[in-house]
């Protein structure tokens, strides 16, 4: 396969090296990655400022001082004269699991490939209480994932999110094809103040507990499965959709005049 693979980790990532490692032995890969990590910028594209691309000759590809979703547009209508039959986003280092996947560049970027017509995959690795989490299960789960990716059917527009927890290969259980749990993140601020008296904020995050919720992507991870959940663009709520229409009369015109 003719394969694009990007992150948002940035080109020397550990996660992205151990995948092109794994893959380019089979198949024709293309790096194109941000030059610096991009973590958590969700779908941010560049457009006040022009777009800087470096060649890297040691992984056929380019370098981007952009962000993810610039690395995926660049790459699918400027750099690439053949277009791939595929775009692999990851391995990201940490999960994209419940709302987190939403500001992920990793999954956005996979998101745009989805969105200009092409199949992709973004996947995740969680980084657990090992000294030196390890790509190797995740790199060779998407080496035979390719090998019936096409016979899954994925309608056009949507992609997979792959989410493997950070267990020895032996010890992985299996797959499940999850939802997405609405499981918030543990949000808050950590407030700090420099040597001027003023202050400064870090955000911290706590990790998803697994809730009740087992059939989820959180629920799935937590009890040792690699968790795959199909997502698209389009953010409708189509139940609610069909809810709400009833009230078109009520909601306008309100005043009468039209």
């Amino acid at each position: 396969m003719n394969i694009l693979l990007t992150n948002d980790d940035g080109y020397q990532a550990r996660g992205l090296i151990k995948l092109y490692d794994i893959l380019h032995e089979k198949h024709q890969i293309t790096v194109v990655a941000p030059e610096s990590e991009r973590s958590a910028v969700s779908h941010a594209i560049t457009i006040s400022e022009p777009v800087k691309v470096l060649p890297l000759p040691q992984l056929n590809g380019y370098a981007v001082r952009g962000t993810p979703a610039d690395c995926v547009k660049l790459a699918l209508l400027e750099l690439m004269p053949q277009k791939p039959d595929l775009v692999i986003s990851g391995i990201n280092h940490g999960t994209n699991l419940g709302n987190h996947a939403i500001y992920s560049g990793t999954v956005a970027a996979a998101n745009d490939a989805a969105m200009l017509g092409f199949p992709a995959l973004a996947v995740s690795q969680e980084r657990g209480d090992r000294q030196e989490t390890s790509f190797t299960a995740a790199a060779n789960f998407i080496a035979d994932l390719l090998v019936v990716h096409s016979e899954l059917k994925i309608p056009p527009g949507l992609f997979l999110s792959v989410n493997v927890p950070d267990l020895p290969e032996n010890m992985i259980k299996g797959i499940k094809f999850t939802p997405q749990s609405p499981q918030a993140m543990i949000e808050g601020f950590s407030k700090c103040t420099d040597p001027r008296g003023n202050a400064y904020y870090w955000l911290a995050t706590n990790p998803m507990l697994p809730g009740e919720d087992e059939d989820s992507d959180i629920g799935a991870i937590s009890r040792g499965y690699i968790a795959v959940t199909p997502m698209g663009h389009d953010l409708t709520n189509f139940n609610e959709l069909k809810r709400l229409r009833v009230y078109s009369p009520i909601v306008y015109p309100l005043t009468g005049k039209f």
